[in-house]
């Protein structure tokens, strides 16, 4: 019976980052995964969508190019080289983790952990035996799976999820998007820039829940724009397979109605892959799903520690990596400072792109903040207008008396990146002043930043 200092159950974010790390605190470890490495992330999530958004923002611009002095006659597409360029690309960054383990000396089992009562960890593959582990430490960082509607079967055919998303071809005519999410947004974003007839339905009064009020209802503007469809404040009743597709019936404030399509994306979310690991059998406490845990990961079963998405929100891969960093250092006794969940950035890879980090304004108010909101279009911004993207704002939120940056919103071009500087902001309590008295250069989109804080308290210079 092989054993290790560090055995971690999934190689997806979480468990690769986190086994890396112990690596490089001198730990001799072991990842079991069952399918490759990368996890859904890199291989049916993060990445490969990021490869098929590319290629519908550049068609996007191909249109465009008189505006630049160029001339693109016909333009078109080829609907299964694009499906291949996502799948090529998700295949090349998994052997890239492949790589990394090779580098840190980690051993990939491949197969399917199960955790017993005697300490050691049963590892099978297509149900034979692959061997026995045992380990000082045990982390958990399975991910999680797609729910579904209770009622409604995913058949994976007519009623699919973002992993069929992904490889759907022929292209479909029509698709119903069920959950108005990032997921549901960004696919919804794809699949209409191809030319796909897209309907969006959300039960929240609006798509994009978790995001600042003002930034989404810039987005539905320019969503309704392209041709994309929205049902919000709408309730699924049922999704009933057809001949020719998928009828999914809603309840609204008008009453109900029908929605045809030829596939209807279930895109509401995950829960905690938790199941058949012998997580009851150990004893290690699960509640609807997810892994119940403290702030560094520990279970209640010493030991035994859980990571990323099956321990619950906020189920994002860059939460479960800086999850899985933290738990190995506390486990290496390093004290690390606990992840800070009021700083994490959220990502929407449409095009306007949605980020943000912190309060909402109608949360900061909802606190009890008294707030100085500062906003900054791209449309008067140099750099916005000599590359052609003046769609969008950043909005920042600050408390009145000490100027704490208390949330950032940005709907643009390359938001998902400018977040970053905010993020920090955030994360080190720099204050407005700091911002607005940090050089930004000229010309970059980063000067909004820095004019929104200044606009909170009217210092603003270009608008």
């Amino acid at each position: 019976m092989k054993e290790f200092d560090l055995v971690v159950i999934g190689g997806g974010p979480g468990g690769y980052v986190a086994a890396i790390r112990a690596a490089q605190l001198g730990m001799s470890v072991g990842v079991i995964e069952k399918d490759k490495l990368g996890g859904l992330c890199l291989n049916w999530g993060c990445i490969p969508s990021k490869a098929l958004l590319r290629s519908a923002e550049v068609y996007h611009l191909m249109h465009r190019a008189q505006e630049f002095g160029l001339k693109a006659e016909q333009i078109s597409f080829e609907w299964t080289p694009i499906i291949q360029r996502s799948r090529r690309i998700a295949d090349q960054i998994t052997k890239g983790v492949a790589f990394l383990f090779r580098k840190n000396k980690i051993e990939h089992i491949d197969g399917h952990a199960k955790l017993r009562k005697d300490k050691t960890i049963e590892v099978t593959k297509d149900g034979k035996a692959v061997g026995e582990y045992r380990a000082k430490h045990t982390i958990i960082a399975t991910g999680g799976k797609h729910r579904s509607i209770p009622g409604v079967e995913l058949d994976r055919k007519r009623i699919i999820t973002s992993t069929e998303a992904m490889i759907l071809d022929p292209m479909p005519k029509s698709m119903v998007i069920i959950g108005g999410g990032p997921i549901g947004v960004e696919f919804g974003y794809f699949y209409n820039a191809f030319g796909c007839k897209v309907t969006i339905v959300e039960m929240m009064p609006q798509i994009l829940p978790l995001e600042d009020d003002e930034v989404v209802k810039s987005l539905t503007a320019s969503f309704k724009k392209s041709g994309i469809a929205l049902e919000t404040d709408a309730k699924v009743e049922s999704v009933k397979t057809t001949a020719s597709g998928v009828t999914v019936t809603v309840s609204t404030k008008a009453g109900k109605k029908e929605i045809a399509g030829e596939v209807a994306l279930m895109a509401i979310g995950f829960s905690g892959n938790s199941d058949n690991l012998g997580l009851e059998e150990v004893g290690v406490a699960v509640e609807k799903s997810f892994i119940k845990y403290d702030q560094f990961y520990r279970t209640n079963v010493a030991g035994i520690y859980a990571v990323g998405d099956v321990i619950g929100a906020p189920l994002l891969a860059h939460v479960a990596s800086a999850e899985g960093i933290t738990c190995v250092e506390a486990i290496a006794g390093k004290h690390p400072t606990p992840v800070r969940y009021d700083a994490i950035p959220g990502c929407t890879y449409c095009q306007p792109q949605v980020a943000s980090v912190g309060l909402t304004e109608a949360k900061a108010k909802e606190k009890g903040h008294d707030i100085a909101v500062g906003r900054f279009p791209f449309r008067p911004l140099g750099k916005s207008i000599a590359v052609g993207e003046t769609e969008g704002f950043v909005k920042l939120i600050f408390d009145k008396k000490y100027g704490e940056l208390l949330g950032a919103h940005i709907l643009g071009n390359e938001a998902t990146d400018l977040i970053a500087e905010l993020v920090l902001a955030k994360t080190a309590e720099a204050t407005a002043h700091d911002i607005i008295k940090t050089v930004h250069a000229h010309p970059t989109l980063t000067e909004a930043v820095m004019e929104a804080a200044a606009n909170a308290f009217g210092e603003a210079i270009h608008i």
